[in-house]
């Protein structure tokens, strides 16, 4: 038996969530999408989770015009998430 055969499924889908945030492939992205799920990933059930993952399959140009509100959302992710991504008030600036 390997280690993910003992994980909840959910548990592992979060996992994998956090990991593809935070690795996005440009500082810029990792502090956006990466902080956008550690700030609120804790309160999401299912749905909110499986937008995340839809999230996460877009270009990072894409999401980075969303979240600085430079790009119309498309229908498909527009709502109270990307309304919260939006705010940009989980991105840590360091002095």
């Amino acid at each position: 038996m390997n280690d993910n055969e003992s994980i909840d499924p959910m548990e592992l889908r979060f996992r994998k969530a956090k990991y593809r945030a935070g690795h996005r492939g440009t500082k810029e992205a990792d502090l956006v999408v990466g902080g956008f799920f550690d700030a609120h990933h804790a309160s999401w059930g299912e749905a909110e989770l499986a937008w995340f993952e839809i999230l996460l399959d877009e270009q990072d140009v894409d999401i980075l015009a969303w979240a600085f509100g430079t790009k119309e959302v498309p229908a498909h992710l527009d709502g109270a998430l990307i309304q919260a991504l939006k705010k940009l008030d989980y991105v840590q600036v360091l002095k």
